[in-house]
């Protein structure tokens, strides 16, 4: 629920949309407040990289806002915008090579330094065969098990089949799997 500023009546989701498409800036940024955070995930889990992930966010965001007109109220708001979001991820990777930071990371998890080492090198090994997998399988991995979207939705928003949502579900999940075994035989 959202939060009209000038009556101060409480507005949902498909209120601040319909505002937002009538060029309402402030329900606009109701919308991009309350999606920053999730994009910038997608986006880094994509690829790895804050920076692209920052980037990426903000020309979502204005595709968004360009394309508001467009959207239509019988797909989730959340599942055009991530569609947007991963497309505009894969125009940057496009132009330049992704090149994972992990550097950039901090752990503050209160272990010891030992614990914290493992740790990282733990994240290292997921995001580097998170990155081996196909861009199809990856994008949809991120989708289910770090947004939550439903099959639908990411059908929704890919613009495929259930069934071809579920397939590319699994093989990305036999494959991580698979690219993670010996951490699972350290642990």
């Amino acid at each position: 629920m959202f939060r009209d500023e000038t009556t101060g009546k409480q507005l949902n989701e498909p209120e601040i949309i319909r505002k937002a498409q009538h060029g309402d800036k402030d329900a606009f940024c109701h919308l991009v407040l309350a999606y920053r955070v999730a994009v910038i995930n997608i986006v880094y889990r994509m690829c790895a990289n804050v920076q692209v992930s920052e980037d990426a966010a903000q020309i979502a965001f204005l595709r968004v806002w360009q394309h508001l007109a467009e959207y239509r109220h019988q797909t989730s708001f959340r599942a055009w915008l991530f569609r947007i979001a991963i497309n505009a991820a894969l125009d940057i990777l496009r132009r330049e090579k992704p090149v994972i930071a992990l550097d950039q990371i901090e752990v503050s998890t209160g272990n010891s330094v030992d614990d914290d080492v493992v740790i990282k090198q733990q994240q290292e090994m997921i995001e580097k065969a998170m990155m081996k997998l196909p861009e199809a399988s990856r994008i949809v991995l991120v989708l289910r098990e770090f947004q939550q979207l439903s099959y639908q939705e990411i059908a929704d928003a890919l613009e495929i089949p259930i069934g071809t949502v579920m397939s590319r579900l699994n093989y990305a999940r036999k494959n991580l799997l698979h690219a993670l075994q010996p951490l699972q035989e350290e642990i």
